[in-house]
Formats: structure tokens, sequence, C-alpha cells
């Protein structure tokens, strides 16, 4: 007789936040969700987390900040670091540039007043990066087109004041928004008013241990209207600026026009280009990460300008965006660290689930140094300029959202301010356990087992160590009873069955035996079942 463990999935609800009507959930207008966060608070003790893999080119500028969490003050260490590289004990930032080739594992170690922790971190040093999915912080669907240089160093600074860097998150990555005219050695696009000192804030934000992020385009101007990589004019002054069709920001805009008929004038490959200008400017400044949006995304666009961002000198990932066609999948693969499978996202189920459920066909392209991405987090407040609302998505379908990119081994951008960050936003944002599916060093996406119809759905991401991440999700208007054995994950033995959101053990698992959740409408139950599967010799009967 076979045995059913039974597991109730989805908490129950803060009061106050959400009320159940008859055509699903109404939001009122300032839910508490602080009843339905799930992830313990961090330990005093020491805990390395984050990225257990790091590539890096020879001779490169390496930096990497050892994410930990525990009490302060803590002491970092480690041993086997490769030559051209030091460690500061106090900050656990790892600097310096390594000019050999090769894999060298480091033994990372934290420690504290009440305990330590230790790690392997393998480094890469070759002709791959970004060999986790990018983690960090967007401006886009927050400030949009109105981002200024506060704005990125208030997220900036808060990443760290907040603990989000203890957990891994990199990246500050500013969006469209921030050009003004050409200029500069190399004629260069430079930054308009809202960006008074560039290099400073570079600067700035690799002092704090993160990295910068900046957004171009290869046409005479961006989606937000200004100014792209190309040009209609040979010396680089689009005709627009120069006929004083613009804005103090140098955005475009006719006099009397309508801006949002009137940009789309701008979405035009223009006949000059200041692509190879642009990179040596955004290398001068120390950026380390390229946002490059236009679309259909082509070969010609992407190749100058991976051409022109191997050649800098500086290790820049490098993410295109929008709508890459999936026909060109192996090029992507070829060409870029990241690329947009989609239009932009936006805080809705219909959106978002639309988005992530549709993402398997990129399976065979997803790996450590490329990463198909389905946009950014709607978590949070967000808004799209000055504006900001609270995500109009309910608590388990972001517990769904975080637990499918994660799953999928996409790249995690922060889409809210992150010092507006409320405590049920920030526990989605800092739980280790999910967050290692995320940056697993296998890189593999997770694929379906099992599914019923398009209501529910069982996702599979095989981890490094053996074990699987387990994703069972109900896409359907009621709770549902969700269902897998052993033999559906090619697994024999006796299995743990972990709560990644709860961080506890909850259920031991054998073959003839079927583990059973119950599943919030648009929710998620997320497990990881371990060990893997025995790898020694076995003498005797064979286990069936």
């Amino acid at each position: 007789m076979k045995k059913i463990i039974r597991f109730i999935a989805f908490p129950l609800l803060a009061a106050g936040s959400l009320f159940q009507t008859e055509i699903g959930f109404a939001r009122s207008e300032t839910p508490d969700l602080s009843a339905r966060i799930l992830t313990p608070a961090p330990a005093e003790t020491p805990r390395i987390n984050g990225a257990r893999i790091f590539g890096v080119r020879p001779g490169s500028e390496f930096l990497f900040t050892v994410a930990a969490t525990g009490a302060r003050p803590m002491t970092f260490s480690a041993e086997g670091l490769p030559k051209g590289l030091k460690l500061d004990s106090r900050t656990g930032r790892i600097t310096g540039r390594v000019k050999k080739a090769g894999e060298y594992v480091v033994r990372l170690k934290a420690e504290n007043a009440l305990g330590s922790n230790e790690r392997d971190l393998k480094i890469v040093v070759g002709d791959a990066i970004s060999l986790t999915p990018p983690m960090g912080w967007n401006s886009w669907n927050c400030w949009a087109r109105d981002v200024t240089q506060e704005q990125v160093l208030a997220s900036a600074r808060a990443m760290v004041e907040k603990g989000l860097v203890d957990h891994g998150w990199t990246y500050i990555n500013i969006d469209d928004g921030w050009q003004g005219q050409r200029g500069g050695k190399y004629n260069a696009i430079q930054p308009n008013t809202k960006f008074p000192d560039m290099k400073g804030l570079a600067d700035e934000i690799h002092a704090l241990g993160l990295k910068i992020g900046i957004y171009s385009t290869p046409w005479i101007g961006t989606y937000a209207a200004h100014v792209g990589s190309y040009s209609d004019r040979a010396d680089g002054v689009n005709e627009w600026i120069k006929k004083g069709y613009c804005n103090e920001h140098y955005r475009y805009q006719k006099p009397g026009g309508d801006y949002w008929k009137d940009r789309m004038e701008m979405y035009i490959h223009g006949e000059y280009s200041f692509v190879k200008a642009d990179v040596k400017q955004w290398a001068d400044w120390g950026i380390d990460y390229l946002k490059y949006d236009w679309s259909p995304n082509d070969r010609y666009y992407t190749e100058e300008m991976y051409e022109a961002l191997r050649a800098c000198g500086r290790d820049i990932v490098y993410s295109i965006s929008n709508n890459a066609p999936y026909a060109d999948a192996p090029m992507w693969k070829e060409l870029c660290q990241c690329w947009r499978t989609t239009g932009d996202i936006r805080d809705t189920w219909k959106s978002m689930s639309s988005i992530g459920f549709a993402h398997e066909r990129w399976l065979a392209f997803t790996g450590p140094g490329h990463w198909a991405d389905p946009d950014m987090l709607v978590v949070g407040m967000v808004g799209w300029g000055p504006k900001l609302h609270r995500t109009n998505l309910t608590a388990d379908e972001q517990y769904t959202h975080i637990s499918l990119w994660s799953l999928l081994a996409a790249p995690l951008l922060i889409g809210c301010p992150i010092d507006k960050l409320d405590d049920f936003t920030l526990s989605l944002l800092t739980n280790d356990e999910v967050i290692d599916v995320n940056q697993d060093p296998l890189g593999l996406q997770a694929a379906p087992i099992w599914r019923d119809g398009n209501s529910k759905v069982i996702y599979v991401k095989h981890l490094e160590d053996g074990s699987v991440a387990v994703g069972l999700f109900n896409r359907g208007e009621k709770p549902a009873e969700m269902k897998f054995t052993l033999r559906q994950l090619g697994m024999r033995g006796t299995k743990t069955i972990r709560d990644l959101w709860r961080q506890q053990d909850i259920a031991t698992l054998e073959l003839g035996e079927t583990y059973t959740a119950e599943v919030a409408p648009h929710g998620v139950v997320l497990l990881k079942v371990g060990p893997g599967n025995p790898t020694e010799r076995r003498v005797g009967k064979v286990e069936r």
C-alpha cells in the first residue's frame, strides 16, 4: 500500500491585508503582509551566501564581495587565492587582477564572536563571465525616464544598509534617462544634469562593494527618446538636438508635439556608429553591466557591441533587450551574457505568469555565462515614473514570481527602490536557500515533469550536489492538491523534503510513497529533495 504524505502549503492571510470576494482576491489600500513572511530571520552566527563560482577574464579588474549574514563585526579570510588577488578582512571584498588562466578553488571563512562558517568559491579565470545569473537592481520599474543620480545612490546605499549585499545582490543598473549630449575625450554620450558625476557615482558604488550598470541602444534615440549609440550626423549631434527639439535633459521633444507619439521617430538605425566611443567612455567610468535595448534584436548590432565590449579591457556583462527572437537563440548564447525573451513585464498576474510559464523553450540555451532573461522583478513599490504604488501581485503571486525566476535560472533584478523596501518584500529577496537555487553552479534551467492543462505544473531543477529543487505551481483560481513520487523525480532511496521558503525539513520520502501538498491559488510550494542518488558501488538486490 502506498503511503501518502500531506502538507498544507499556504499560510493564513494577514488580517486586513487581503479579503476574499466572489471573483478572487481584492486588495486593500494599505496591505499589511507581515503575517505572510515565511523567510526566517538570519542567525547571528556567520553564514556565507551568494555565488559559489565566479568568472573573470585574464588581467581584468576583479571585484567580488563575500556575502555573509551574521552579527558584526565579522572577519573574513581566504585560503588559495590566486596570485594577484587580495582580500580585505574587514569588508570581505576580493580585489586585484589575475593574469594566468585557470580554475582556483578558494576556501572562504567568515568569523564573528559567536562562531564561524567556511565555504568554497571556485574562481574561473578564462573567457566566460557571469557564471551565475546576475543579481542586482535596475531603475526602470520604479523611476523609468525620470531617474536621477540621487535615486540610484539611495538604492545602492540601501542595498548595503538593508543587508541585501549580504545575500549576494551586486549590481546597481541605471536604465534609460541618464543621457545628455555627446562630448568628452571620445565624443561619447555624456550624462545629463540629473547625473552630474558619472565617474564619481561609479566609484562610490564600487566602494560599497557593488557594481554599476548603464543603458544604451543602437538606434539614434532610446525608447525614452534620449541619445543612442548611433547618430544621423557624422559629428554625433543628432539633427533633433541641433534643431533644439529636446528638453533640458536632451530628451526628444518637439515644440507643441506629442511626446508619446513623436519619440517613435527616434527608433531608427542611424548611418554613423559611436559604439566604440561609448564603450571606451563606459570603461573609463568603471561600468560593469550594459543593457542594450532595441527591437528586433539582430546579429549585426549585437555583434558590433559584443566586439567593442571585448576590446575595452574591462569585464562588462552584456545584456540585450528586448524580445530576442527565439530562432536566433544559438546566437544569443554565443554573443551575450543575458538576453530578454519578452517585452516589459507589468505587476499583474497575467503579465508575470504568462512570461514565466512560457520560458521552457529557452532551456537548451541557458547555462553558465548565458542566461535567458524573463525581465525584472515586480515586487515592492513600482510605478515606471515619479508616482509609485505597491505591486498588484498578491502575496502568493509574489512567492510564485520569485520561486519561478529562481528555478528558471533567470537574472534577478529588483525593480523597486531599495530604500523603500517593506519587511515582506525584503523577506522575499533575502531567503538564502531560495537564492541558492537560482545561483547553483550547474546553472541549469528547471524543466516541467508534470502538468495538468494550464492550471497546474511541477518544475524540477537539478542542483550541483545531486539533489533537486521542485516547484509545485497552482495557476488556477482555487486551492489545488498536487503530488509527486520519487520515481517521477528519477530518485531512489530515502529522501528528505525541505521547504525552502520556511527553511525547514518537513518530511522524508521513500520509493512507493507519495508526497502531497495543497497549494494556494496562484501559489507555489518550493522544495528541495535530497540527497542525490547514491554513487557508490552496490552489491546485492537491485532496488526497484
